[in-house]
């Protein structure tokens, strides 16, 4: 199934303690929204790859990667909202009618793989949704409103939602405007589709598919790099 690829960038990425736009943070001299484009870029289920960011960043994407770096995938980058969501649905907008699944993965998350990538699509050509999660580790607490632990909570089923999440085209469209016409905000695109009652399937993700947010997070991901 044609498959397309849209990569939210358009966070400022102020909690990375940087003045440098998240997508342009280096990541071994490299910046970091390309360490996904690149890997969306050499799979073979992708066709078409749509990057969307700050419109004042929309010129320093195409000279500082497009320019500079073998993307034949890539779309003119497009503008993004402004939040995530309103990012997605732009991004939605923006790709062919032809295309039959779209996914969708944060520029934040540079060390996604190609199998984690085929699982997802797979399961959204079989299932209609699916998303990359881990398993929860950590035990969880339910905290009231005075800050005591109500209870212990059962981990057993708990996931950690992760990116890429893919959705046949229709599903993904049809979440997306049904959210913006009543005005809901949720917290991932999975979130959008489960609220039209449709079954969005986990598949196994990575515990190495992290997302860039701290510093101590980019400070770790340098030390991957390196390792790599």
């Amino acid at each position: 199934m044609r498959a397309a690829v849209i990569i939210p960038a358009a966070g400022s990425g102020t909690r990375t303690g940087l003045k440098t736009p998240k997508p342009f943070i280096l990541l071994d001299g490299e910046p970091l929204v390309l360490h996904s484009l690149r890997v969306f870029q050499r799979h073979r289920a992708v066709a078409l790859i749509q990057p969307v960011l700050p419109r004042d960043l929309l010129g320093t994407f195409r000279r500082r990667v497009l320019q500079r770096y073998p993307l034949n995938k890539c779309l003119p980058p497009v503008a993004g909202g402004r939040e995530r969501q309103d990012s997605v649905f732009m991004g939605l907008k923006a790709l062919p009618e032809d295309v039959e699944i779209v996914v969708v993965h944060d520029a934040a998350r540079p060390f996604i793989t190609a199998a984690v990538i085929t699982r997802v699509i797979e399961a959204a050509a079989r299932h209609g949704a699916a998303l990359a999660a881990v398993p929860a580790q950590d035990t969880i607490k339910m905290r009231s409103r005075r800050g005591m632990v109500v209870e212990t909570v059962d981990r057993s089923s708990l996931w950690q939602a992760q990116t890429p999440q893919a959705f046949r085209a229709g599903i993904l469209r049809e979440a997306h405007s049904r959210a913006s016409s009543d005005g809901y905000r949720g917290t991932d695109d999975a979130s959008l589709v489960e609220r039209l009652g449709l079954p969005v399937r986990l598949v196994e993700g990575s515990s190495r598919n992290m997302k860039v947010t701290t510093p101590g997070d980019l400070a770790l991901a340098r030390a991957l790099v390196r390792k790599q």
